[in-house]
Protein backbone atom coordinates (compact mmCIF):
# COMPACT_ATOMS: atom_id res chain seq x y z
CA UNK A 1 0.00 0.00 0.00
CA UNK A 2 1.37 3.43 -0.89
CA UNK A 3 2.45 5.55 2.01
CA UNK A 4 -0.09 8.81 2.70
CA UNK A 5 2.09 12.27 2.54
CA UNK A 6 2.30 14.41 5.18
CA UNK A 7 0.94 18.07 4.40
CA UNK A 8 4.06 19.32 4.98
CA UNK A 9 5.90 17.45 2.39
CA UNK A 10 6.06 18.95 -0.89
CA UNK A 11 3.42 17.30 -4.23
CA UNK A 12 4.42 14.39 -5.49
CA UNK A 13 4.16 13.85 -9.16
CA UNK A 14 5.07 10.67 -10.36
CA UNK A 15 6.10 10.52 -14.29
CA UNK A 16 5.16 7.04 -16.12
CA UNK A 17 7.13 6.73 -19.21
CA UNK A 18 10.60 8.24 -20.41
CA UNK A 19 9.70 8.47 -23.87
CA UNK A 20 8.34 12.12 -25.91
CA UNK A 21 6.23 13.09 -23.21
CA UNK A 22 7.66 11.69 -19.69
CA UNK A 23 11.03 13.10 -20.70
CA UNK A 24 9.37 16.72 -21.83
CA UNK A 25 7.24 16.81 -19.18
CA UNK A 26 9.41 15.92 -16.34
CA UNK A 27 12.28 18.23 -17.68
CA UNK A 28 9.42 21.01 -18.00
CA UNK A 29 8.30 20.35 -14.38
CA UNK A 30 12.41 20.62 -13.07
CA UNK A 31 12.28 23.84 -14.54
CA UNK A 32 9.39 25.30 -13.21
CA UNK A 33 9.30 23.89 -10.30
CA UNK A 34 9.90 25.79 -7.05
CA UNK A 35 12.29 24.69 -4.02
CA UNK A 36 10.39 22.22 -2.02
CA UNK A 37 7.24 22.65 -4.11
CA UNK A 38 7.26 19.11 -5.64
CA UNK A 39 8.98 16.06 -6.20
CA UNK A 40 9.15 14.71 -9.68
CA UNK A 41 9.98 10.64 -10.13
CA UNK A 42 10.23 9.16 -13.62
CA UNK A 43 9.33 5.32 -14.06
CA UNK A 44 10.56 3.78 -17.25
CA UNK A 45 11.85 0.24 -17.66
CA UNK A 46 14.96 2.08 -20.07
CA UNK A 47 17.13 4.95 -18.75
CA UNK A 48 17.08 6.64 -21.83
CA UNK A 49 14.32 8.16 -24.07
CA UNK A 50 14.86 7.18 -28.07
CA UNK A 51 14.17 9.58 -30.56
CA UNK A 52 12.40 7.12 -32.88
CA UNK A 53 12.42 9.35 -36.24
CA UNK A 54 16.28 8.61 -36.23
CA UNK A 55 16.21 5.09 -35.96
CA UNK A 56 16.21 4.50 -39.79
CA UNK A 57 19.41 6.39 -39.84
CA UNK A 58 20.84 4.60 -36.71
CA UNK A 59 20.08 1.36 -38.29
CA UNK A 60 21.73 2.09 -41.31
CA UNK A 61 25.07 3.51 -40.42
CA UNK A 62 24.25 7.03 -40.64
CA UNK A 63 24.50 7.96 -37.25
CA UNK A 64 26.03 6.54 -34.09
CA UNK A 65 22.82 4.69 -32.46
CA UNK A 66 24.15 6.28 -29.05
CA UNK A 67 23.27 9.43 -30.36
CA UNK A 68 19.68 9.08 -31.19
CA UNK A 69 18.98 7.93 -27.49
CA UNK A 70 19.07 10.84 -24.63
CA UNK A 71 20.18 9.36 -20.81
CA UNK A 72 17.08 10.44 -18.55
CA UNK A 73 19.44 10.89 -15.78
CA UNK A 74 21.96 13.12 -17.79
CA UNK A 75 18.93 15.43 -18.58
CA UNK A 76 16.37 14.76 -15.71
CA UNK A 77 18.85 15.85 -12.90
CA UNK A 78 16.32 17.47 -10.30
CA UNK A 79 13.99 14.47 -10.89
CA UNK A 80 14.33 10.79 -9.44
CA UNK A 81 14.45 8.17 -12.29
CA UNK A 82 13.31 4.90 -11.42
CA UNK A 83 14.14 2.21 -13.78
CA UNK A 84 11.66 -0.14 -13.70
CA UNK A 85 8.49 -1.68 -15.69
CA UNK A 86 4.78 -0.28 -14.53
CA UNK A 87 2.88 -3.07 -14.04
CA UNK A 88 -0.60 -1.73 -12.65
CA UNK A 89 -2.13 1.85 -12.05
CA UNK A 90 -4.43 2.29 -8.82
CA UNK A 91 -5.53 5.44 -9.11
CA UNK A 92 -8.21 5.25 -6.11
CA UNK A 93 -5.39 3.90 -3.90
CA UNK A 94 -3.16 6.42 -5.64
CA UNK A 95 -0.28 3.49 -6.11
CA UNK A 96 1.16 2.54 -8.96
CA UNK A 97 2.72 -1.07 -8.72
CA UNK A 98 6.31 -1.24 -10.65
CA UNK A 99 8.63 -4.27 -11.06
CA UNK A 100 12.10 -2.95 -10.71
CA UNK A 101 14.82 -3.64 -13.04
CA UNK A 102 16.00 -6.33 -10.58
CA UNK A 103 13.18 -7.78 -10.29
CA UNK A 104 11.41 -6.59 -6.78
CA UNK A 105 7.58 -5.07 -6.72
CA UNK A 106 7.25 -2.07 -5.67
CA UNK A 107 4.35 -0.23 -5.15
CA UNK A 108 4.81 3.82 -5.76
CA UNK A 109 2.24 6.59 -4.29
CA UNK A 110 1.57 10.25 -6.07
CA UNK A 111 -0.58 12.82 -6.22
CA UNK A 112 -0.29 13.61 -8.90
CA UNK A 113 0.00 11.36 -12.02
CA UNK A 114 1.40 11.91 -15.46
CA UNK A 115 0.53 8.68 -17.76
CA UNK A 116 2.90 8.52 -20.51
CA UNK A 117 3.42 4.98 -21.60
CA UNK A 118 3.01 5.79 -24.92
CA UNK A 119 2.57 2.63 -27.60
CA UNK A 120 3.97 -0.44 -28.32
CA UNK A 121 4.32 -2.60 -31.60
CA UNK A 122 0.77 -4.19 -32.57
CA UNK A 123 1.25 -8.02 -32.71
CA UNK A 124 -1.07 -9.89 -35.49
CA UNK A 125 -2.12 -13.53 -35.09
CA UNK A 126 -0.15 -14.44 -38.27
CA UNK A 127 1.55 -17.62 -37.51
CA UNK A 128 5.10 -17.28 -36.93
CA UNK A 129 5.58 -13.37 -36.65
CA UNK A 130 6.38 -13.77 -33.25
CA UNK A 131 9.34 -16.01 -34.06
CA UNK A 132 10.58 -14.83 -36.76
CA UNK A 133 9.64 -10.96 -37.21
CA UNK A 134 11.75 -8.19 -35.83
CA UNK A 135 10.13 -5.07 -34.50
CA UNK A 136 11.44 -1.71 -35.26
CA UNK A 137 10.65 1.02 -32.17
CA UNK A 138 13.89 0.71 -29.86
CA UNK A 139 17.26 1.59 -30.32
CA UNK A 140 18.29 -2.55 -29.57
CA UNK A 141 15.85 -3.11 -32.36
CA UNK A 142 17.41 -0.97 -34.66
CA UNK A 143 21.24 -2.00 -34.08
CA UNK A 144 20.31 -5.68 -33.69
CA UNK A 145 18.65 -5.14 -37.47
CA UNK A 146 21.60 -3.35 -38.92
CA UNK A 147 24.12 -6.35 -37.70
CA UNK A 148 21.61 -9.00 -38.85
CA UNK A 149 21.05 -7.19 -42.43
CA UNK A 150 24.98 -7.15 -42.47
CA UNK A 151 25.67 -10.61 -41.25
CA UNK A 152 23.21 -12.21 -44.54
CA UNK A 153 25.53 -10.26 -46.69
CA UNK A 154 28.38 -12.12 -45.34
CA UNK A 155 26.94 -15.62 -45.15
CA UNK A 156 25.75 -14.75 -48.59
CA UNK A 157 28.99 -14.02 -49.99
CA UNK A 158 30.48 -17.40 -48.63
CA UNK A 159 27.59 -19.77 -48.93
CA UNK A 160 28.06 -22.00 -51.89
CA UNK A 161 23.88 -22.90 -52.35
CA UNK A 162 22.40 -20.79 -54.45
CA UNK A 163 18.87 -21.52 -52.76
CA UNK A 164 20.25 -20.39 -49.56
CA UNK A 165 22.09 -17.55 -50.83
CA UNK A 166 18.58 -16.37 -52.44
CA UNK A 167 17.31 -17.13 -49.05
CA UNK A 168 19.99 -14.34 -47.14
CA UNK A 169 19.00 -11.94 -49.50
CA UNK A 170 15.95 -11.48 -49.23
CA UNK A 171 14.59 -8.98 -47.01
CA UNK A 172 10.74 -8.33 -46.14
CA UNK A 173 9.38 -4.89 -44.90
CA UNK A 174 5.74 -5.35 -43.45
CA UNK A 175 3.98 -1.93 -43.00
CA UNK A 176 3.80 1.14 -45.24
CA UNK A 177 3.58 3.93 -43.28
CA UNK A 178 6.74 5.98 -41.98
CA UNK A 179 8.56 3.94 -40.04
CA UNK A 180 8.16 0.60 -42.57
CA UNK A 181 9.58 3.16 -45.27
CA UNK A 182 12.05 5.03 -43.61
CA UNK A 183 13.54 1.29 -42.60
CA UNK A 184 13.13 -0.05 -45.84
CA UNK A 185 14.76 3.05 -47.73
CA UNK A 186 17.74 3.63 -45.35
CA UNK A 187 18.25 0.09 -44.98
CA UNK A 188 18.31 -0.52 -48.61
CA UNK A 189 20.99 2.12 -49.56
CA UNK A 190 23.15 0.47 -46.77
CA UNK A 191 22.85 -3.17 -48.57
CA UNK A 192 23.61 -1.51 -51.95
CA UNK A 193 26.16 0.77 -51.11
CA UNK A 194 27.70 -2.35 -49.38
CA UNK A 195 27.86 -4.94 -52.21
CA UNK A 196 29.01 -2.12 -54.47
CA UNK A 197 32.12 -1.22 -52.45
CA UNK A 198 32.79 -4.82 -50.25
CA UNK A 199 31.13 -8.07 -52.00
CA UNK A 200 32.65 -8.43 -55.12
CA UNK A 201 30.59 -11.83 -55.96
CA UNK A 202 27.50 -10.06 -54.89
CA UNK A 203 25.68 -7.75 -56.89
CA UNK A 204 22.96 -5.29 -56.47
CA UNK A 205 20.04 -7.18 -58.62
CA UNK A 206 20.90 -10.26 -56.15
CA UNK A 207 19.63 -8.26 -53.41
CA UNK A 208 15.72 -8.50 -53.56
CA UNK A 209 13.59 -6.09 -50.93
CA UNK A 210 9.81 -6.29 -50.54
CA UNK A 211 7.36 -4.08 -48.98
CA UNK A 212 4.13 -5.91 -47.92
CA UNK A 213 1.18 -3.09 -47.02
CA UNK A 214 -2.77 -3.88 -46.78
CA UNK A 215 -3.81 -0.75 -47.49
CA UNK A 216 -4.15 0.45 -51.21
CA UNK A 217 -1.87 3.15 -50.51
CA UNK A 218 2.02 3.95 -48.07
CA UNK A 219 2.51 7.14 -46.27
CA UNK A 220 -1.01 7.96 -45.29
CA UNK A 221 -0.24 11.28 -43.51
CA UNK A 222 1.09 12.60 -46.88
CA UNK A 223 -1.10 13.49 -50.17
CA UNK A 224 -1.93 10.61 -52.15
CA UNK A 225 0.14 12.14 -54.77
CA UNK A 226 3.15 11.65 -52.86
CA UNK A 227 2.53 8.62 -51.76
CA UNK A 228 2.18 7.24 -55.52
CA UNK A 229 5.43 9.16 -56.08
CA UNK A 230 7.08 7.43 -53.23
CA UNK A 231 6.37 4.31 -54.59
CA UNK A 232 7.92 4.95 -58.14
CA UNK A 233 11.32 6.03 -56.72
CA UNK A 234 11.44 2.57 -54.39
CA UNK A 235 10.07 0.45 -57.63
CA UNK A 236 12.89 2.30 -59.44
CA UNK A 237 15.61 0.95 -56.93
CA UNK A 238 14.02 -2.38 -57.52
CA UNK A 239 12.23 -2.80 -54.30
CA UNK A 240 9.15 -4.90 -55.14
CA UNK A 241 6.14 -3.34 -53.59
CA UNK A 242 3.02 -5.41 -52.38
CA UNK A 243 -0.90 -2.82 -51.98
CA UNK A 244 -3.54 -4.29 -50.38
CA UNK A 245 -1.77 -6.94 -49.71
CA UNK A 246 -1.95 -8.88 -46.49
CA UNK A 247 0.98 -11.18 -45.15
CA UNK A 248 -1.29 -14.87 -43.88
CA UNK A 249 1.96 -16.53 -42.60
CA UNK A 250 5.68 -16.42 -41.78
CA UNK A 251 6.15 -19.77 -40.71
CA UNK A 252 9.98 -20.90 -40.66
CA UNK A 253 10.75 -17.52 -42.68
CA UNK A 254 8.83 -18.92 -45.51
CA UNK A 255 6.51 -15.70 -46.39
CA UNK A 256 2.84 -16.32 -47.79
CA UNK A 257 1.25 -13.07 -49.12
CA UNK A 258 -2.86 -13.03 -49.55
CA UNK A 259 -2.10 -12.46 -53.18
CA UNK A 260 -0.29 -16.21 -53.49
CA UNK A 261 2.68 -14.84 -53.55
CA UNK A 262 5.61 -16.96 -51.57
CA UNK A 263 9.38 -16.72 -51.45
CA UNK A 264 11.27 -17.32 -48.62
CA UNK A 265 13.60 -15.31 -46.35
CA UNK A 266 15.76 -14.82 -43.28
CA UNK A 267 14.52 -10.53 -42.60
CA UNK A 268 10.72 -10.03 -41.77
CA UNK A 269 10.73 -6.72 -40.32
CA UNK A 270 7.55 -5.82 -38.66
CA UNK A 271 6.03 -1.65 -38.55
CA UNK A 272 2.50 -2.62 -39.24
CA UNK A 273 1.17 -0.14 -36.73
CA UNK A 274 1.23 0.27 -33.24
CA UNK A 275 -1.24 -0.07 -30.14
CA UNK A 276 -1.88 2.44 -26.41
CA UNK A 277 0.09 -0.28 -24.43
CA UNK A 278 -1.22 -2.61 -22.77
CA UNK A 279 -0.60 -2.01 -19.26
CA UNK A 280 -3.87 0.39 -19.61
CA UNK A 281 -5.90 -2.23 -19.25
CA UNK A 282 -4.97 -3.00 -16.02
CA UNK A 283 -5.98 -0.01 -14.33
CA UNK A 284 -8.99 1.79 -13.47
CA UNK A 285 -9.09 4.65 -15.64
CA UNK A 286 -11.42 5.38 -18.51
CA UNK A 287 -10.36 3.49 -21.79
CA UNK A 288 -11.67 4.17 -25.15
CA UNK A 289 -12.68 1.50 -27.57
CA UNK A 290 -8.76 1.34 -28.94
CA UNK A 291 -7.34 1.16 -25.39
CA UNK A 292 -6.38 4.94 -24.96
CA UNK A 293 -6.93 7.27 -21.85
CA UNK A 294 -9.96 9.21 -22.56
CA UNK A 295 -8.88 12.60 -21.89
CA UNK A 296 -9.95 16.57 -22.27
CA UNK A 297 -7.96 18.89 -24.31
CA UNK A 298 -6.31 20.10 -21.16
CA UNK A 299 -4.63 16.54 -20.98
CA UNK A 300 -6.33 15.13 -18.25
CA UNK A 301 -8.00 12.11 -17.53
CA UNK A 302 -11.58 12.25 -17.54
CA UNK A 303 -13.48 11.99 -14.39
CA UNK A 304 -9.48 12.08 -12.66
CA UNK A 305 -8.25 15.64 -12.43
CA UNK A 306 -5.24 14.79 -10.87
CA UNK A 307 -4.26 12.27 -13.28
CA UNK A 308 -2.67 13.98 -17.18
CA UNK A 309 -1.69 11.91 -20.16
CA UNK A 310 -0.61 12.76 -23.46
CA UNK A 311 1.13 11.11 -26.37
CA UNK A 312 0.29 7.72 -28.31
CA UNK A 313 -1.59 6.38 -25.23
CA UNK A 314 -3.68 9.31 -24.81
CA UNK A 315 -7.55 9.95 -26.69
CA UNK A 316 -6.58 13.90 -27.03
CA UNK A 317 -9.20 15.68 -28.94
CA UNK A 318 -8.00 17.58 -31.94
CA UNK A 319 -9.23 21.06 -31.30
CA UNK A 320 -8.16 21.77 -35.27
CA UNK A 321 -10.60 19.06 -36.76
CA UNK A 322 -13.52 18.88 -33.53
CA UNK A 323 -15.54 20.94 -35.69
CA UNK A 324 -15.57 18.75 -38.90
CA UNK A 325 -15.32 15.86 -36.75
CA UNK A 326 -16.56 15.87 -33.09
CA UNK A 327 -14.67 12.49 -32.34
CA UNK A 328 -11.10 13.83 -33.91
CA UNK A 329 -8.52 13.10 -31.91
CA UNK A 330 -4.95 13.41 -32.23
CA UNK A 331 -3.28 11.11 -34.19
CA UNK A 332 0.21 8.90 -32.55
CA UNK A 333 2.77 10.89 -33.57
CA UNK A 334 5.80 13.09 -32.26
CA UNK A 335 4.60 16.10 -33.59
CA UNK A 336 2.04 16.32 -31.11
CA UNK A 337 3.80 14.56 -28.37
CA UNK A 338 6.64 16.72 -28.07
CA UNK A 339 3.92 19.69 -28.47
CA UNK A 340 1.51 17.98 -25.47
CA UNK A 341 4.21 17.39 -23.34
CA UNK A 342 5.87 20.87 -23.36
CA UNK A 343 2.16 22.22 -22.54
CA UNK A 344 1.26 19.69 -20.14
CA UNK A 345 4.59 20.58 -17.61
CA UNK A 346 3.22 24.09 -17.61
CA UNK A 347 -0.25 23.28 -16.90
CA UNK A 348 0.72 20.92 -14.06
CA UNK A 349 2.33 23.60 -12.61
CA UNK A 350 -0.49 25.99 -13.08
CA UNK A 351 -3.08 24.01 -11.24
CA UNK A 352 -0.86 23.12 -8.58
CA UNK A 353 -0.58 26.99 -8.20
CA UNK A 354 -4.65 27.57 -8.21
CA UNK A 355 -4.80 28.35 -11.75
CA UNK A 356 -6.81 26.65 -14.89
CA UNK A 357 -4.92 24.80 -17.39
CA UNK A 358 -5.08 25.27 -20.71
CA UNK A 359 -6.47 23.41 -23.78
CA UNK A 360 -4.16 21.88 -26.36
CA UNK A 361 -4.82 22.98 -29.85
CA UNK A 362 -1.96 22.38 -32.52
CA UNK A 363 -2.55 22.63 -36.55
CA UNK A 364 -0.54 19.58 -38.13
CA UNK A 365 2.16 21.51 -39.89
CA UNK A 366 2.29 18.46 -42.29
CA UNK A 367 4.96 15.36 -42.78
CA UNK A 368 8.17 14.70 -43.59
CA UNK A 369 10.05 11.62 -44.93
CA UNK A 370 12.83 10.28 -45.84
CA UNK A 371 13.79 8.12 -48.85
CA UNK A 372 17.55 7.36 -48.12
CA UNK A 373 20.62 9.08 -49.04
CA UNK A 374 19.68 13.14 -50.76
CA UNK A 375 16.05 11.24 -51.00
CA UNK A 376 12.98 12.26 -49.58
CA UNK A 377 9.03 13.59 -49.76
CA UNK A 378 7.40 16.29 -47.53
CA UNK A 379 4.12 17.65 -47.20
CA UNK A 380 4.23 20.45 -45.45
CA UNK A 381 2.98 24.65 -44.91
CA UNK A 382 0.81 23.22 -47.94
CA UNK A 383 3.81 22.87 -50.27
CA UNK A 384 5.10 19.32 -51.94
CA UNK A 385 8.66 18.64 -52.05
CA UNK A 386 10.52 15.99 -53.38
CA UNK A 387 13.99 14.68 -53.71
CA UNK A 388 16.54 16.61 -52.68
CA UNK A 389 15.55 19.36 -50.59
CA UNK A 390 12.78 17.44 -49.11
CA UNK A 391 15.59 14.91 -47.53
CA UNK A 392 17.01 18.44 -45.86
CA UNK A 393 14.10 19.59 -44.44
CA UNK A 394 13.83 16.36 -42.97
CA UNK A 395 17.02 16.23 -41.45
CA UNK A 396 16.44 20.14 -40.28
CA UNK A 397 13.24 19.31 -38.70
CA UNK A 398 14.21 16.35 -36.82
CA UNK A 399 17.68 17.98 -35.83
CA UNK A 400 15.25 20.86 -33.85
CA UNK A 401 13.22 18.83 -32.69
CA UNK A 402 16.05 16.49 -30.96
CA UNK A 403 16.25 16.67 -27.47
CA UNK A 404 19.33 18.61 -26.30
CA UNK A 405 22.00 20.39 -27.78
CA UNK A 406 24.29 17.96 -26.71
CA UNK A 407 22.54 15.01 -28.71
CA UNK A 408 21.90 17.83 -31.70
CA UNK A 409 25.45 18.60 -32.46
CA UNK A 410 26.84 15.15 -32.37
CA UNK A 411 23.80 13.97 -34.83
CA UNK A 412 25.50 17.20 -36.88
CA UNK A 413 28.83 15.62 -36.75
CA UNK A 414 28.08 12.34 -37.98
CA UNK A 415 26.54 13.80 -40.82
CA UNK A 416 29.52 15.69 -41.91
CA UNK A 417 31.72 12.90 -41.10
CA UNK A 418 29.78 10.22 -43.00
CA UNK A 419 29.49 13.19 -46.04
CA UNK A 420 33.67 13.07 -45.77
CA UNK A 421 34.67 9.78 -45.09
CA UNK A 422 31.25 7.72 -46.23
CA UNK A 423 29.30 5.63 -44.02
CA UNK A 424 30.65 2.52 -42.73
CA UNK A 425 29.10 -1.03 -43.49
CA UNK A 426 30.31 -3.72 -41.44
CA UNK A 427 28.84 -6.30 -39.37
CA UNK A 428 28.88 -6.57 -35.62
CA UNK A 429 26.84 -9.60 -35.41
CA UNK A 430 28.94 -11.07 -31.94
CA UNK A 431 26.70 -8.41 -30.47
CA UNK A 432 23.85 -9.98 -31.05
CA UNK A 433 25.26 -13.35 -29.31
CA UNK A 434 28.18 -11.86 -27.40
CA UNK A 435 28.64 -15.72 -25.52
CA UNK A 436 28.70 -17.64 -28.48
CA UNK A 437 32.66 -17.67 -28.65
CA UNK A 438 33.53 -17.87 -24.84
CA UNK A 439 31.17 -20.87 -25.18
CA UNK A 440 32.82 -22.93 -28.35
CA UNK A 441 36.61 -22.11 -26.25
CA UNK A 442 35.08 -23.13 -22.99
CA UNK A 443 34.54 -26.87 -25.05
CA UNK A 444 37.46 -26.82 -26.68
Amino acid sequence: MAAAKSKSEPTRILVLGGGYVGLYTAYGLQKMLRANEASVTVVDPQPHMTYAPFLPEAAAGAIEPRHVVVPLRRVLKRCHVLTARVTKIENEKKSVTVEAADGHIEQLGYDILVVALGAVARILPIPGLVEEGIAFKTIGEAIYLRNHIMTKLDEAASTLDPELRKRLLTFTVVGGGFAGIEALAELEDMTRFAVENYYPNIKTFDIRWVLVEAAGRILPEVRETLGVYTVEQLEKRGIEVYLSTAAKSFENGHVVLSDGTEFDTDTIIWTAGVKANPVLANSDLPLDKRGRLEATAAMQVVGHPEVWTAGDNAAIPDLSRTEEDPTATCPPNAQHAVRQARLLAKNIIKVLRGGKPKDYFHKNLGAVASLGLHKGVADALNLKIKGFPAWLFHRAYHLKAMPTWNRRIRILFDWILGGLFRREVISLGQINNPKDEFARVSKS
